[in-house]
């Protein structure tokens, strides 16, 4: 029985991804919830097959794909994603990615897409064709991908209007870590040092929680 190994941030995500695969005759041998315990599982249990979500603490999809590659050009590498900038597709191609879906279509898609990979062959989601554009907001996505799940989440939360003070309430931090998270933030994001920019930037583009 082919073994796979599952990583998503998302306990419901990966539990739905785990029953799927295992429904379909796979041996789920290790799902993990960030980047680095995805790459440090993957180099000790050497599975055959690799499912990543693209967005995850610690290393990314991609940055696991990139590693992994180094040492490993056999195991089957499969990236999903909620994102649909074709940077990270040409990024992921070149990296030596076997399978590529987006999320929305991740399970109606994956048997098909494990089937092709398993005979040397990769596999694009058909979806790609309708989804993927090329935009400006390519490199803004790029640069929340190295975001921490904190700023993130701080991230989210401005977009929502909440103010230093409320953000500090509802994480039980002090206000002063928020604004260390806000600073820190704003160098990541290579935003100009304006009013109120963390919450247009937010507005403006679709930040995960």
């Amino acid at each position: 029985m082919k073994t796979i190994l599952i990583a998503d941030d998302h306990p419901i995500t990966l539990n739905g991804i785990k029953q799927y695969v295992e429904n379909i005759g796979y041996q789920v041998i290790c799902t993990c919830q960030n980047g680095n315990e995805a790459f440090e599982n993957i180099k000790n249990l050497n599975p055959d097959y690799v499912i990543l979500d693209l967005n995850m603490p610690g290393m990314n999809g991609l940055e696991v794909l990139e590693k992994v590659r180094v040492d490993d050009q056999t195991t089957k590498i499969v990236l999903y994603t909620m994102y649909h900038e074709k940077s990270f597709l040409t990024k992921a191609t070149k990296l030596g990615v076997n399978g590529y879906l987006l999320k929305d279509f991740a399970l109606e898609e994956l048997s098909s897409c494990l089937e092709k990979v398993s005979v040397n062959e990769n596999w694009f989601s058909p979806k790609l064709d309708e989804a993927l554009i090329i935009n400006k907001h390519d490199s803004e996505v790029e640069k929340i991908l190295t975001l921490t799940a904190s700023e993130k989440k701080i991230l989210s939360l401005i977009a929502k209007d909440h103010s230093t003070k409320m953000i500090a309430e509802m994480l039980f931090v002090s206000e002063k870590t928020v604004e260390k998270h806000r600073s820190n933030i704003v160098k990541k994001l290579g935003l100009p040092n304006e009013r109120n920019i963390l919450q247009r930037f937010a507005l403006q583009n679709n930040i995960p929680e």
